[in-house]
């Protein structure tokens, strides 16, 4: 078990780590961008002033840039609102900027790069353009790239504010709309909650679960993973003690189909990070599953790509985990017959930017 996965698990073990160690473990959660979130484990756990010098400085550091980063959120919510405001549509936010506006202790020191909204797809252009009139523009110009998010995936192309340079991603739906997972999105949406005074919405506790676990499980990225990993254990942990919640976390998943993502985020949350989940609900997970062999190599390959430190050491098994997962990100997303061309047509860019 690495000095990271202990600490997350038993923020008390960090007591007994000599100097080289606490250089390894803020490398190694520097690296999966979870240094201030380790910080609040520790604070909770009320131990941050009884750490070494050397390494409370940096943790210190990490808990300062945090609380900026959260008043920096805090206005970039507000500036997004005011652009929506016209709309009179409920503005619904995703993943990171939702754990923040629910408070929910998955936000605790944790720092991302982009907000994400959820918005009706029919509404879609009308959003873009209020966007654009504050001052966002799209990142990218290239055609085909352009078709590719509006054909097949379940966002417009992500947008960048021209004088803030901050990103936002515009979703219509959790999942490519190519994806044999890809669930209702009215289902989501009619399923939202608000934040009292506001017009900022969040999906349900067992939706914000569910989506956490799409975005970690379906998608290809794992640099992250321990992180996003994480946020899965705090949201269990903090939902846990909601009457029915069990049930209800499967009855969800079973509506919006997706019950192979909620099968792996109870998988790997309870086996990585010790996350308390009532055995039944454990094994009724796997045997949904009903394929021990496809659990067997898929345990070999998200245990190893979840790892977290990954970068700070060479580790040949790592990375052809994360490659693996990467291919089978892609197969996932579309059908052969449209992700072939597409991943032809992006190896001859690739070639051009290269030869040029």
């Amino acid at each position: 078990m690495s000095l990271l996965r202990t600490a997350f698990i038993k923020p008390e073990s960090v007591l007994s780590l000599d100097l080289p160690q606490w250089s390894q473990l803020i490398r190694h959660a520097r690296r999966a961008n979870v240094l201030a979130r380790l910080g609040f484990y520790l604070k909770t756990a009320g131990i941050l002033e009884k750490i070494p010098a050397q390494p409370l400085l940096h943790i210190k550091s990490s808990l300062t840039f945090a609380k900026a980063f959260e008043c920096s959120l805090q206005w970039e919510i507000h500036c997004i609102e005011a652009a929506l405001k016209p709309l009179d549509i409920p503005l619904v936010f995703l993943k990171g900027s939702a754990y923040y506006v629910a408070g929910n202790s998955a936000a605790k020191g944790r720092i991302f790069s982009d907000i994400d909204i959820l918005v009706p797809e029919n509404r879609l252009l009308e959003v873009e353009v209020a966007l654009i009139n504050a001052g966002w523009i799209t990142s990218t110009l290239d055609p085909y790239d352009q078709k590719y998010y509006r054909q097949w995936m379940h966002e417009i192309p992500p947008m960048r504010h021209l004088r803030r340079q901050t990103s936002i991603d515009v979703h219509h739906n959790i999942l490519p709309k190519t994806c044999k997972f890809s669930p209702d999105a009215n289902k989501l949406l009619a399923n939202t909650v608000q934040i009292p005074g506001t017009n900022a919405w969040v999906l349900a506790p067992e939706d914000r679960i569910l989506h956490s676990a799409t975005h970690l499980f379906n998608g290809g990225e794992f640099e992250q993973g321990f992180r996003d990993l994480s946020d899965l254990d705090l949201l269990l942990k903090e939902f846990a003690s909601q009457e029915n919640f069990w049930t209800q976390l499967r009855y969800r998943a079973e509506v919006l189909n997706q019950q192979t993502a909620l099968c792996y985020a109870l998988r790997y949350t309870n086996k990585i990070l010790n996350t308390p989940i009532p055995p039944e609900i454990l094994n009724n997970a796997a045997n949904r599953r009903n394929a021990k062999l496809s659990l067997f190599f898929l345990d070999l390959l998200f245990v190893s790509a979840l790892q977290p430190g990954y970068g700070c050491h060479n580790n040949p098994w790592t990375e052809i985990a994360r490659f693996c997962l990467f291919v089978r990100s892609h197969w996932l997303k579309m059908p052969v017959s449209l992700l072939l061309p597409h991943l032809l047509k992006k190896s001859l860019k690739q070639m051009n930017k290269l030869i040029a």
